[in-house]
């Protein structure tokens, strides 16, 4: 069934969730047995997203900015579908390709060049295209002989390198990345943005987290600054960014600025 390409790719609608952790300080045995007859009053409830609604155009680059525990991973998992909502509504329009984490979806005991073909084979790639493919991932991801090599050898800029080539090269209808573009110099930056503005080109979206402030001003067209699971700011990615930055600057002086 065609996607009506007039609708966004991704809306997001008073999105709340949490996490639920579960505290124990009775020791080993007492931690087992309270595992296996669990106590609801020693969990805890941790809001993580908290009210979130905005809209990502089809071909557009939403960027994601905050501090740790801001919210944006979370907040890459809803889009995923990893963690429901308990409150509002995700829609995703369109096949979900995700860089999460890195590192995830790979087998270690694999070569380079034998994961590029079972992520492949996931999605149902054939044989053959995964044959010209497969040159093309690996010369994008800087591999070089060590495609041949088990990926548990590879740094993690290198699996960072091959997890972004490998998702980005499956033809995704939207690209959920997260802190995944830090792994390369200025020449895999470049091929990124590259590759980034012709998915976008061909109509598909994506959501990239990263804490490289220049990056998100280079690669997205719109930019949410999310402190404390909510929103601070959404707009154009440079005066996002500048608030942020703002912010940031006013905090390690001691300042106290209220969302």
């Amino acid at each position: 069934m065609a996607i009506d390409s007039t609708l966004p790719a991704i809306e997001v609608e008073n999105l709340s969730t949490s996490y639920h952790l579960h505290l124990n300080n009775s020791g080993t045995w007492a931690g087992i047995y309270d595992l296996i007859k669990r106590n609801p009053d020693t969990d805890r409830i941790v809001p993580a997203i908290r009210d979130v609604s905005f809209t990502v155009p089809r071909g557009s680059v939403l960027g994601v900015i905050g501090r740790n525990g801001a919210g944006k991973s979370t907040l890459l998992r809803c889009l995923a579908g990893i963690l429901a909502p308990e409150q509002g509504r995700v829609i995703v329009r369109g096949r979900i390709s995700s860089l999460l984490t890195i590192g995830v979806g790979m087998n270690p005991a694999l070569t380079g060049r034998e994961n590029i073909k079972l992520g492949g084979l996931a999605v149902g790639l054939s044989e053959e295209r995964l044959d010209e493919l497969t040159e093309s991932i690996a010369d994008f991801a800087q591999l070089g002989e060590y495609v041949d090599f088990p990926v548990n050898a590879y740094s993690t800029g290198m699996k960072s390198r091959l997890g972004f080539a490998v998702v980005a090269h499956l033809d995704p209808e939207v690209l959920l990345i997260d802190e995944a573009l830090a792994g390369g110099d200025s020449r895999f930056q470049e091929a990124v943005g590259e590759k980034m503005a012709e998915i976008c080109g061909n109509g598909r979206t994506i959501v990239l987290v990263s804490h490289g402030l220049q990056a998100i001003q280079y690669l997205a067209t719109t930019a949410i600054w999310m402190h404390q699971g909510k929103i601070v700011e959404i707009g154009d990615p440079d005066d996002v960014v500048a608030s942020y930055m703002r912010y940031c600057r006013i905090e390690s002086l001691g300042g106290e600025l209220n969302y």
